[in-house]
């Protein structure tokens, strides 16, 4: 029987679209489903993946674990698997009695018939465009099962290509250039074409949400929205920067809990979702998990508040280790290759962007780099060499390193 105690649970993701939308205060953007979603809901604006890669991210939000643990580091569509044995939500959640979905995207595993979820309508054959899976997911919510329920809705959108004839783009003079980009006519371009994208991908969105509403869901139904990692432009996506491991976490707690809408403070990390599932839907949280649940947040209620989050990066299109610690005020990022080059990923290799870009992001990086976030919040000036920082540098350095200890890093055999 559903019960608002043991919610429904409706999971929509994106990909590569950070926190750009217009809920996060990107005023360019046109995406007013997801708007109202945050309006009506939790908008959680320190929220991070653990990785800035699609299939490594997706893995930490569905598992509760960190890609170097669960044995998923690197894309599906270069080799990598989930390590034998990893469990993950769908699988948990239907050991409490949920009836679990996956409707659309999923970038986990080549086999999404692994992944524990008791239907798998996928897309194996193509991109699963937002059209039809909105489509198919609205007619899921129409006829949905008398038990609690676990649906994930995944798009293909917001990730690249942006063809014009799908996404039609908008006009580039009208572009908000983020400061971490250049402001040029190639860059405008593609966030033209990227903007294009969300306003699709949105509107696909909306269909969902009132598919909920209009199935008499919402007095049941925890709603959550997020993205797998930041943007796929230069120094976002494939970076352990801010602009590359932000995302957006938007909640809508079933509305017969009466939880005031806003912005709940403090640090929240991908890997807290799956604990934060198992606590509401009456189960307990395996200790192999690594995340922390916000329950009590999603339910306003006080609860504990992390204080750091940690970041990785592994297999990409080549081997790029990197390792990072992110507290309310710093972010510590340790180069584990140091003096190679940052190496962008294929498609913002491809990307008009790539164009203007120039060569300064081939320069080879320091062994660590250091960002104070009240002063800096682009990470534009690195502080590692400053010695007035000396002391918080080492103290993020021991942090970032007693983590990597407790996780059992492979990174640490190196």
């Amino acid at each position: 029987m559903i019960s608002a105690e043991r919610p429904n649970v409706v999971l929509i993701h994106w990909h590569d679209v950070g926190t750009h939308l217009g809920a996060y205060g990107h005023s360019d953007v046109t995406s007013p489903a997801v708007d109202r979603l945050a309006a009506d809901g939790l908008r959680f604006d320190r929220a991070f993946c653990t990785t800035p890669l699609c299939s490594p991210a997706r893995g930490s939000l569905f598992t509760g674990r960190y890609p170097h643990t669960n044995g998923l580091m690197g894309l599906v569509n270069q080799g990598w698997e989930y390590r034998p044995g990893e469990r993950t939500a769908p699988s948990l959640l239907s050991e409490l009695g949920y009836r679990t979905a996956l409707i659309g995207q999923q970038h986990e595993s080549h086999d999404p018939c692994r992944l524990g979820f008791d239907e798998v309508h996928a897309w194996p054959a193509g991109r699963a465009r937002c059209g039809p899976v909105s489509e198919k997911a609205v007619q899921w919510l129409e006829a949905a099962p008398a038990e609690p329920f676990f649906l994930t809705v995944g798009f293909f959108e917001t990730h690249r290509p942006y063809p014009a004839e799908e996404y039609p783009p908008v006009d580039p003079a009208t572009v908000q250039v983020p400061p971490f980009l250049l402001d040029n006519d190639h860059t405008r371009a593609d966030l033209a074409a990227f903007l294009g994208s969300i306003r699709v991908a949105d509107a696909a969105t909306g269909r969902v949400l009132d598919a909920i509403d209009r199935a008499g869901l919402a007095g049941s139904t925890l709603v959550l929205f997020t993205t797998d990692h930041g943007i796929a432009f230069p120094r976002a996506k494939g970076t352990l920067y801010d602009p590359g491991i932000r995302v957006a976490f938007l909640a809508r707690p079933p509305r017969s809990w009466k939880v005031a809408a806003g912005a709940p403070d403090g640090l929240v990390s991908h890997v807290d979702v799956l604990p934060t599932l198992l606590e509401l839907a009456g189960g307990q949280v395996p200790p192999f998990i690594q995340g922390r649940s916000f329950a009590a947040t999603l339910r306003g209620e006080p609860g504990p508040r992390r204080t750091e989050i940690f970041a990785e990066k592994n297999h990409h299109d080549e081997y790029d280790p990197i390792r990072g610690i992110r507290t309310d005020r710093y972010a510590y990022i340790r180069n584990l290759e140091p003096g190679t080059p940052l190496r962008l990923s294929g498609d913002i290799e491809r990307s008009p962007s790539r164009l203007g870009l120039g060569d300064d992001h081939l320069r080879p990086r320091p062994a660590d780099e250091l960002y104070d976030l009240d002063d800096d919040p682009w990470q534009l000036r690195d502080l590692a060499a400053d010695p007035s920082h000396a002391r918080v540098k080492a103290d993020l350095a021991a942090r970032l390193e007693e983590w990597m200890i407790e996780t059992d890093d492979p990174a640490l055999a190196r």
